[in-house]
């Protein structure tokens, strides 16, 4: 039994409170009380208008002073100038919880902002959802705590979806969405503003509700990171999967940086990786957050990649096969007993049945000829999952074909699902409702399978306990120079290259003769990152022609960044390395650590994945192999076309010393890289051969 807390009060009240109800149930302010009788509210209602002395055949108060009890839960249908008022009085009834519908807050303004502080402020210890919601619905109990448009239909099929929007409107859109398609949901809770109550807290509470299975997020931003990540982390070790559908992927994600980093991991992919860490699903689409959560509803396990497709619609069929093979899903032949046992159902002409898609020609659609091929793929070791075309032969005794199907279900847990070929609803409507997520789209399908394989391969990684603190207190402050930041590299264990400082033509053509016979040449300056665009840098250059290089390199630089360079860097050239970018990205959300392609091309090609830095400690190994894995990149360090395999053990203790020197610096690291970190072929390791570091000021 869950403990009561306001936040389950505000979602199962006895008793419910409607400050400023119409009598008209054609207006806004009428529909809460309408909308909880007409769906089967069985607590009380005290609707609140000094006006009026009955609404609905209620008794009809002039103020929450007057109430004959204390209210579990006020909706208050006040305008945001009065609001506050009601929120104060409903606070000193010791009510649990306000819903406050009134727009006019923080989404105005300056004066807007002014007025959601005075409503948290008059709201006392009372828990707020709002302001500028829609309210809640709780399907679960047929309660009812909104205004939503959407509520003007009679029947929502009840299930285990659970919804937290931060939007109202989409609140309203997936309500009626999902009655059409014949998903249960549990719970759909309006955030929007979150004065108080936030996605974190719904989340959590809906880790614990018995009714849901799936929590699905719309997402706009995610004010309390912390509160969040713990809230899911919750809700994956429950084993109740997080779908999120997070807006707002086309605004510019970085702002002006120094770094490659920065550029790279915009506020969008921050999303990703703390998503990616929490093991929340994201959607793509906004079809997706019904899609994904019906199909992990289900609680079937999908064990692999490979899917059998039953069809009797060549098309159809040869559809969603191309589908999956886009997705990288498999469509692999079924194995000989497999076939074997689907010959043995075919009566006169035989279907050809060594292919994938299996077309076992339904003709007449025989419910027993289905049954039989359905329990044939199932029990077969060639298939993680099942995938039923479902063709026009459906649509006159579609009660056939969905009762078929689910007599099968009990004889496994692998994923079922269904793809309606013609335009149907009423159809997927009711194979949804029998167990059977049916879909309308091929593509559709391919989301809700990938979505569970995601699902069941995500696991908790710990964070790796910082080593003994590392001196920095004479690392000065700012951007630091390339041997600035490499000097701090070194002290957390990053190898660098071999490099010396010069000032003149003649001590750099020493440095390069103790060097060898090719060094790089470079300028020495906090106050130019990009040391390239401006003719910073030299490559391949002998001791002959150094002394003279630097004095061009010199006058360059000048001309083109009206800086003149005084001291140079003379440096070991590296050969024979895959060139790549380390580096560090912080924004609301937290920390993150930024792998990717590097060089000067690091931008233009964008091959980068992001893991976040945990709380308390660095990365773990663990996770630097699985950043390494998801890159494009990574077959060249694994030995692409007989090229040599790359020191990747080496790398990841290079990824792991970074992660941990960004958590030890905390606060006072605003940026840092190494671009290039040249990873070097088996055995030899890797070499930071440039970098970025900008400190701020030690307390």
């Amino acid at each position: 039994m869950n403990p009561v807390t306001p936040i389950s009060r505000l979602l199962q009240p006895r008793s419910v409170a409607v400050i400023g109800a119409s009598a008209d149930a054609g207006k806004t302010a009428g529909r809460p009380v309408a909308y909880l009788r007409k769906h089967g509210f069985t607590g009380d209602i005290y609707p609140i208008n000094p006006r009026a002395e009955h609404i609905d055949g209620l008794r009809c108060y002039p103020d929450v002073a007057s109430l004959p009890a204390v209210p579990d839960v006020g909706i208050v249908l006040l305008g945001a100038e009065r609001a506050h008022k009601a929120v104060s009085d409903l606070s000193a009834r010791g009510t649990a919880a306000a819903i406050v519908l009134a727009s006019g807050y923080t989404e105005t303004g300056e004066e807007g902002a002014r007025r959601q502080a005075q409503l948290r402020e008059a709201a006392g210890s009372m828990r707020l959802l709002g302001p500028n919601t829609i309210g809640l619905v709780n399907l679960t109990d047929n309660i009812v705590l909104s205004a939503s448009g959407a509520l003007e239909m009679d029947h929502f099929p009840a299930g285990p979806v659970g919804v937290v929007s931060q939007s109202g409107g989409i609140l309203g859109a997936l309500l009626s969405r999902a009655a059409a398609r014949g998903i249960g949901l549990s719970k759909l809770i309006s955030t929007s503003n979150e004065v108080d109550l936030d996605l974190a807290d719904f989340v959590d509470h809906l880790a614990d509700d018995e009714a849901t299975r799936v929590i699905a997020l719309y997402v706009e931003s995610v004010r309390h990171p912390e509160r969040f990540r713990q809230a899911a982390l919750k809700a994956a070790r429950a084993g109740k999967p997080v779908v999120a559908f997070k807006i707002g992927r086309s605004e510019a994600g970085a702002q002006a940086a120094v770094s490659h980093t920065g550029a790279l991991a915009g506020a969008d992919r921050m999303y990703d990786a703390l998503f990616k860490e929490v093991g929340v699903i994201r959607a793509q689409t906004f079809s997706d957050l019904l899609d994904i959560p019906v199909a992990l509803s289900t609680g079937r396990v999908l064990r692999g990649p490979r899917v059998a497709i039953l069809t009797s619609t060549g098309g159809a069929g040869t559809l969603v096969s191309d589908s999956y093979g886009v997705s990288g899903l498999e469509t692999p032949p079924p194995d000989e007993a497999t076939a074997a046992k689907l010959r043995a159902l075919q009566t006169g002409e035989q279907a050809a049945l060594d292919r994938n898609p299996i077309d076992v020609t339904l003709a007449g659609l025989q419910p027993e000829l289905l049954r039989g091929a359905i329990r044939a793929l199932l029990e077969s070791p060639s298939y993680d999952a099942l995938t039923i075309i479902v063709g026009s032969s459906s649509l006159a005794m579609p009660e056939l074909m969905a009762n078929a199907i689910q007599d099968c279900l009990p004889l496994s847990d692998k994923p079922v699902i269904a793809y309606v070929s013609p335009h149907a609803p009423q159809v997927a409507a009711l194979l949804t409702q029998r167990g059977v997520p049916a879909f309308a789209d091929a593509e559709s399908c391919s989301v809700a399978l990938n979505s569970m394989l995601q699902t069941r391969r995500w696991s908790e990684h710990a964070a790796a306990p910082l080593g003994a603190p590392v001196a920095v207190h004479d690392i000065g402050s700012g951007s630091l120079n390339e041997a600035e930041c490499k000097q701090l590299f070194t002290r957390f264990g990053i190898p660098c290259t071999i490099e010396t400082v010069v000032g003149s033509p003649a001590e750099a053509e020493q440095a390069a003769r103790a060097l060898g016979e090719r060094v790089v040449l470079k300028i020495l300056t906090g106050e130019i990152t990009h040391k390239s665009d401006v003719g910073g840098v030299a490559v391949n250059v002998t001791p002959e022609q150094i002394g003279a290089r630097l004095t061009r390199m010199a006058d360059e630089v000048r001309a083109k960044a009206g800086v003149a360079p005084t001291r140079f860097l003379v440096q070991e050239m590296v050969s024979g390395g895959t060139e790549l970018i380390l580096g560090m990205h912080r924004d609301a959300l937290g920390t993150a650590i930024l792998l990717g392609m590097g060089g000067i091309t690091a931008e233009l090609f964008k091959d980068t994945t992001l893991r976040m830095l945990p709380p308390q400690g660095g990365l773990s190994r663990e996770v630097a192999h699985g950043m390494l894995r998801e890159l494009q990149t990574w077959p060249l360090l694994d030995g692409y076309r007989g090229r040599p395999k790359a020191d990747v053990e080496a790398l990841a203790s290079a990824i792991v010393a970074f992660s941990q020197m960004t958590a030890q610096l905390g606060e006072r690291l605003i940026e840092a890289e190494i671009n290039p970190v040249f990873v070097l072929p088996e055995g030899q390791g890797v070499k930071a051969a440039d970098g970025v570091v900008v400190l701020a000021h030690a307390d």
